[in-house]
């Protein structure tokens, strides 16, 4: 008797295909724009740990800032749960 094609499970703690934050991403741009040096972009996140770096390092001599806010235009930043935020 054949048994029954098992769906492929989703990995424990893997955002699902198709998910993205409830962040707003505006709200992100903005923040990295302004304050992104200090931060406070992934605090808003949820990043907390690496808020902390970023602020330490004034984001990182400034090429961490810079880096964060392309992903965020090109919306390819994550926020702390691994979900993208995109555009509404």
């Amino acid at each position: 008797m054949a048994q029954p094609m098992e769906q492929p499970m989703q990995a424990q703690g893997a955002p699902m295909q198709g998910a993205v934050s409830d962040k707003d991403w505006m709200t992100t741009l903005l923040l990295s724009f302004f304050l992104g040096a200090l931060g406070v972009d992934h605090f808003y996140t949820g990043k907390t740990m690496t808020g902390v770096l970023k602020l330490l390092t004034v984001g990182g001599c400034g090429i961490w800032a810079l880096i964060d806010l392309i992903m965020i235009i090109t919306q390819n930043f994550k926020d702390g749960n691994g979900l993208p935020i995109v555009n509404k």
